[in-house]
């Protein structure tokens, strides 16, 4: 066995997570759209010249689909290689406007690594301005779909296949400029990543590469996988529409088999999740063995860690892989389409799936994962400006996390890493609209023994006319609370008093009209009757608990002005007694909306599972 300097190890992997966040840093100072810009929708990734994932400060797509369409024999320094095509990315994109470049590195000549960005874009043609149409049938109505090609040739662009991308944006210079900020970062991260090359010879750096991922693969085997006991446990979780049928349920089901003494400890097996919808939440999951999405649920194995400092200390790279074995069910379902099944609002169900592993999870575990988290949604409006030009404000809002068994949620998080909401100085500037409020939702997260993290309160007062826009779940179903927690609120927008639905494209508001967005709540984490009045209280104080949420779903009873509640002891003691006797707790619970599309499916029934 080779024997590998600790020190060097060391120093290469901070030279990766440097040259990542320098090539994120380059990018989000040069990009020309707001979502790349200024809301940080996208990723940079590092990959050895085998195809692995070397860093895990933040996830990315895969270079499967590069090597597999161009030989890594035949690159030269200078190449950018191109793709978005969902189908033909082995996985690693899930919708079309998410645009990704690779660059292979060099060192004497042989390539020894690949830095790769994506990002989700404002426009690449399609039905709808944003590429998002939310009642697609097809993924011929989502935009221009380009699989892997050589976007640059040893330094010189493409200049044809830039025209004709940019043809078919509705935001032509936005998409040029990102494209040149993108490339241009990971040309540079190539030339960064080649100088540790030539410092310490190839083989030095390529050992350091194995210690890295190999350190990865223990520590999550050893200090994680071992806290799970074996055994058999499945749990579901539903989107609620697909844009195009009534809403109903759509499954997402993982059976999770457990065996330390195997090679891959963890089986997640994807049978029993529906077929896929008409509509655009189909994810294609099922490619390179399942790779993406072995590194897209790994992160909810670091909650298992002994504290919250050592979950921040784990790093998730390509050393999860030999870990897990992914089963997936037949071609047609939700995890498992058939081109050219629509994807564009793919986030319902792969964001959907860290929940369902949470919850298999908690199972598991007696509890001691998070309740329900928040995810992602797109809400925006497009039109003309004041000088008639067109524009679109596309945004990524977040919303509150599950209650922990030690904390509370966080409150407004985004589960991409680093994005970000739209700076209200910003948009004010740019668009046609106010802002007339961007706050906490107040009662949004919730309640118990640890409350779930508030979502959004927003609102916006159009000057123009203009539409609304929103690729939204969970506005009918709540993120589940667990252990006895409550669930949260939902997602809601109401156009000037007008409730919307999660999925719209084009709703016109008239100038003068408020568009109101909350979006949904973590759940809770324990039964809210054993939270600390004194607690409850400061959320009162601090916005974050009405009076009467106190009092319903806390059991506690305050009295004085309402900036300092006082909790009266002894009518909170009798009215949780009161309470405790008449809602018994359930270990978990999903909320007012799930029996409006179960058919009356009992909770029990699904808990059962």
């Amino acid at each position: 066995m080779t024997t590998v300097d600790p020190v060097l190890v060391e120093i290469v992997e901070g030279t990766l997570a440097s040259v990542e966040m320098e090539v994120e840093t380059a990018i989000a100072r040069t990009a020309r759209s707001p979502m790349i810009r200024d809301a940080h929708d996208f990723r940079a990734g590092i990959h050895d010249v085998r195809l692995r994932k070397l860093t895990g400060r933040s996830y990315s797509a895969l270079v499967q689909p590069i090597v597999r369409d161009f030989p890594v024999a035949e690159m030269n320094p200078g190449d950018v290689f191109f793709h978005n095509d969902v189908y033909l990315s082995e996985g690693g994109i899930g919708h079309l406007p998410d645009l990704c470049v690779t660059v292979p590195v060099f060192h004497q000549g042989e390539v020894v690594a690949f830095v790769q960005a994506f990002g989700h874009h404002d426009d690449i043609g399609g039905a709808v301005p944003g590429s998002m149409p939310s009642h697609a049938r097809s993924a011929f109505e989502e935009g221009l779909m380009v699989p892997p090609i050589k976007l640059w040739d040893r330094g010189v662009p493409n200049r044809a296949a830039l025209t004709i991308m940019t043809r078919n944006s509705r935001m032509p210079d936005s998409l040029a400029g990102d494209l040149d900020a993108e490339c241009s970062a990971c040309l540079m991260g190539a030339r960064r990543l080649g100088e540790l090359f030539d410092r310490y010879g190839r083989a030095a750096v390529e050992a350091c590469f194995d210690a890295i991922i190999g350190k990865t693969t223990e520590t999550f085997r050893r200090e994680l996988l071992a806290k799970i006991p074996e055994g058999v446990h499945v749990w579901e979780d539903y989107a609620e529409h697909d844009g195009v049928d009534e809403p109903r349920l759509h499954t997402q089901r993982i059976t999770l088999t457990v065996d330390h003494s195997a090679e891959r400890p963890l089986v997640i097996d994807f049978t029993g999740t529906s077929p896929q919808a008409k509509g655009p939440i189909n994810h294609a999951g099922d490619y390179a063995d399942g790779v993406f999405l072995k590194k897209w649920l790994a992160p909810i194995l670091r909650n298992l860690a002994d504290t919250p400092e050592r979950m921040a200390e784990l790093d998730v790279n390509e050393g999860v892989v030999p870990l897990i074995e992914m089963r997936f069910p037949e071609k047609g379902t939700l995890l498992t389409p058939i081109f050219p099944a629509p994807t564009n609002a793919r986030t319902f169900v792969i964001l959907r799936l860290l929940g369902v592993l949470a919850g298999v999870l908690a199972k598991a575990t007696g509890g001691r994962m998070p309740a329900d988290q928040e995810t992602i949604r797109y809400t925006g409006v497009y039109g003309d400006d004041h000088e008639g030009r067109p524009y679109l404000m596309r945004e990524v809002l977040g919303g509150g996390s599950g209650g922990r068994w030690y904390a509370d949620g966080e409150d407004t998080i985004h589960v991409v890493p680093d994005s970000r909401n739209i700076p209200v100085e910003f948009a004010e500037s740019r668009w046609p609209f106010r802002v007339e409020r961007l706050g906490l939702a107040r009662d949004s997260g919730g309640p118990g023994l640890y409350r779930g993290g508030l979502g959004y309160d927003k609102h916006i007062r159009m000057l123009r006319d203009a539409s609304f826009m929103s690729i939204a779940d969970r506005s009918i179903l709540s993120c589940w609370g667990v252990n006895g927690g409550r669930a949260g609120r939902p997602f809601l927008v109401t156009v000037d008093g007008q409730e919307m639905e999660g999925l719209v494209d084009d709703f016109p508001v008239k100038e003068g009209e408020v568009v109101r967005i909350r979006t949904t709540g973590g759940g809770g984490w324990g039964s809210p009757y054993d939270r600390d009045p004194a607690l409850v209280a400061a959320d009162v104080r601090d916005g974050k608990v009405s009076p009467e949420g106190a009092r319903d779903d806390y059991g506690v009873v305050l009295r004085g002005p309402a900036g300092e509640p006082e909790v009266d002891a002894e009518a909170t003691a009798e009215l949780r007694d009161r309470l405790r006797a008449s809602r018994p707790a359930a270990f978990f619970d999903r909320g007012p909306g799930y029996p409006l599309l179960s058919g009356g499916r009992p909770h029990a029934e699904v808990d059962e599972l």
